[in-house]
């Protein structure tokens, strides 16, 4: 195996491990925004989301939501951050999300990256027709 999460899962690497099942993987991240941000993964080898199959998401992201509690109740935060990201800045391709503690004031702002606004009315029509029409493809 040269996945890094999936070395996490078999026990072969070690991980704070702080939930596992015969479907997902939950430990510290060894880098956190906060000390409890966790990483949920599938134990299987699954890429990204889109990799994921129906019958999986579910299931998936019952844990997250388990563990998104756990990590508040844990932490003593006043919520959490949820994410997850897509090929593009998945440091480990293997799905996993992240679940950071939250307090306000944290210093955190809202996401990592510049928001945007669309052109206008049009440009934001179009790009909802070009979702919906993937959606439907």
């Amino acid at each position: 195996m040269e996945c890094l999460f999936c070395r996490i899962a078999a026990a072969e690497l070690p991980a704070y491990r702080v939930y596992e099942d015969d479907d997902a993987v939950a430990f510290l991240d060894t880098r956190p925004l906060f000390p409890g941000h966790t990483l949920v993964l599938p134990r299987r080898h699954i890429e990204t989301l889109t990799d994921l199959p129906a019958a999986g998401v579910g299931p998936f992201f019952a844990r997250v939501q388990e563990i998104a509690g756990a990590v508040e109740r844990g932490m003593a935060a006043a919520g959490t951050f949820v994410a997850m990201n897509n090929r593009i800045s998945q440091s480990v391709p293997h799905l996993h999300v992240h679940v950071v503690p939250r307090n306000r004031k944290d210093g955190l702002r809202g996401f990592f990256w510049p928001r945007t606004t669309y052109r206008d009315e049009a440009h934001a029509e179009e790009t909802a027709d070009r979702v919906r029409s993937a959606l439907s493809g």
